[in-house]
C-alpha cells in the first residue's frame, strides 16, 4: 500500500481513500490492484502481462498506450547505479508515466507546478506491491528505489521514446533524501546513497 509524505507539513497519509483524494488534486491517478490471487508476482513476464490483460487493455484505451512490459530490478542488476541516476534527478516526460508495482518498492517524489501559481510543496509517494500509479505528462518528479534496491513493475508506454527524462535546471531533488518510510526524509537534509 502506498504512503504519501509531505515533509514541509510533517504529514504522512496512509489511508487509501485519503491518498487517492490527495493525489487526484495533482492529477495523479492511483489504484490498488490484486496480487497473489491473480498470479504469482514472480512469474514470467508473459504470465504477468496475461494475468493483468484486462487492466492493461483498459489503461491502453484510456491513455492511448500501445505497449506494456515488465521491468525487473535487483540490487545486482548490471549498471544499476547508472540506470537509477537517469531518474533520480527532477525531470518530466512527454507522456504519462504508468507503473503497477508487483514486488519491491520505490518512491516517486513530486514537485507540483501550476503555470498560474507558485510551486506547491514537494511530496513523496512510496509505492509497493499492488500499487498502480499514473503520473501525467509534464509532472515534475524523480524516482528512487527503497533501500532493498528491488522493484518489479508493469510499465505502459504511448511511445517507447516518450519516457525520456527531460531534466530541469531548477530541480530541487538534491535537497531530499531518497529514503522510504523514514522520518529522515526531510527537506534540506541532503541526499544519501541508495
Amino acid at each position: 500500500m502506498a504512503i504519501v509524505t509531505i515533509p514541509a507539513e510533517a504529514r504522512r497519509i496512509t489511508d487509501q481513500a485519503e491518498i487517492r483524494s490527495f493525489l487526484a488534486v495533482h492529477n495523479i491517478h492511483y489504484e490498488v490492484w490484486p496480487l497473489e490471487d491473480r498470479v504469482d508476482p514472480a512469474s514470467a513476464p508473459e504470465k504477468i502481462l496475461a494475468a493483468y490483460a484486462p487492466e492493461i487493455e483498459e489503461l491502453k484505451k484510456r491513455g492511448g498506450f500501445v505497449t506494456a512490459d515488465v521491468i525487473d530490478i535487483y540490487p545486482d542488476t548490471p549498471n544499476l547505479t547508472a540506470m537509477l541516476d537517469r531518474f533520480n534527478k527532477e525531470h518530466t516526460h512527454t507522456e504519462d508515466e504508468v507503473r503497477f508495482i508487483l514486488q519491491g518498492s520505490g518512491v516517486f517524489h513530486v514537485h507540483p507546478h501550476d503555470t498560474h501559481s507558485a510551486p506547491s510543496a514537494v511530496f513523496a509517494i512510496e509505492v509497493g506491491g499492488g500499487d498502480m500509479i499514473s503520473l501525467p505528462l509534464g509532472t515534475r518528479h524523480w524516482f528512487d528505489l527503497c533501500s532493498d534496491r528491488r522493484i518489479r513493475a508493469i510499465r505502459l508506454f504511448q511511445d517507447m521514446t516518450g519516457w525520456t527524462p527531460y531534466y530541469l535546471e531548477d530541480g530541487v531533488h538534491a535537497s531530499y533524501q531518497p529514503l522510504c518510510l523514514g522520518p529522515a526524509w526531510v527537506a534540506g537534509a541532503g541526499r544519501t546513497a541508495l
